[in-house]
């Protein structure tokens, strides 16, 4: 039986090499957004699809012991790389940082890769998120950096608010973590661009999402490039912790 492989199959083999491994659920917001929908396919529907590109040869599938379903990711013949290894400690990261833009896809915007740093001091974000001229970087933190990487991280989001033509710093992340990187913004982000972080609980500790389901893009896609001068005024109220000192 012979298996045709449409555009809607090469986007998604598109997005599967940026973001490397995607568990059911995000390859779920995927394909809806492939199709337009704005909102997840079923499940059936999404294992369907894993199981045609696999049976192609452009799609490789496993099941870790660390997740409740299987994850996807593009294979050598798809996009010339080595299949990811399961193992390694970032694996539950990338497969968060999936599910986040996946998400962003539903909400209209592109998603690629951050430039990658130019100096030792210099900080790759996750992704980055753009939709009618606005740019998102994005990060996905499930557990918590030192002060002092918060401090250098927290000096590059400025200098790249202010000179890179970003217009947000959006992050996407367990409790602790965003108690965290909230009080390092407070600290260490210039007074005029702290409104322009914004941090979001949106996992649980194994790194599952918890949060509402079209958080990821929701304030830019309602807001959009207009609302930057406005939000130097005050907090933006979207995904604002509050810390306590």
């Amino acid at each position: 039986m012979m298996v045709q492989v449409t555009s809607r199959d090469e986007a998604m083999i598109d997005w599967l090499d940026v973001v490397r491994l995607a568990d059911m659920n995000a390859l779920r917001w995927a394909l809806g957004a492939q199709l337009g929908l704005g909102e997840p396919i079923g499940l059936r529907k999404a294992q369907h699809w894993a199981a045609r590109m696999e049976a192609v040869g452009l799609v490789g599938r496993d099941r870790p012991a660390f997740l409740d379903g299987s994850v996807v990711w593009a294979t050598f013949q798809a996009i010339g790389k080595p299949a990811p290894n399961l193992f390694r400690q970032t694996t539950r990261h990338e497969i968060a940082v999936a599910t986040v833009s996946a998400r962003y896809l539903a909400q209209g915007f592109t998603w690629r890769r951050d430039r990658k740093p130019v100096g030792r001091r210099d900080h790759q974000a996750d992704g980055v998120a753009e939709r009618d001229g606005v740019v998102e970087l994005v990060e996905v933190e499930l557990t918590p950096k030192t002060w002092q990487r918060y401090q250098a991280i927290c000096h590059n989001h400025t200098y790249r608010l202010v000179h890179e033509g970003v217009d947000r710093v959006a992050y996407f992340c367990t409790a602790d973590a965003d108690r965290a990187i909230s009080r390092g913004a407070d600290k260490y982000l210039v007074r005029t661009e702290r409104p322009r972080l914004v941090s979001q609980h949106s996992f649980d500790a194994r790194g599952h999402w918890t949060g509402p389901e079209l958080d990821a893009g929701a304030y830019a896609a309602a807001h959009g490039r207009a609302d930057r001068v406005v939000e130097l005024d005050g907090a933006s109220g979207w995904g604002a912790s509050q810390v306590s000192a």
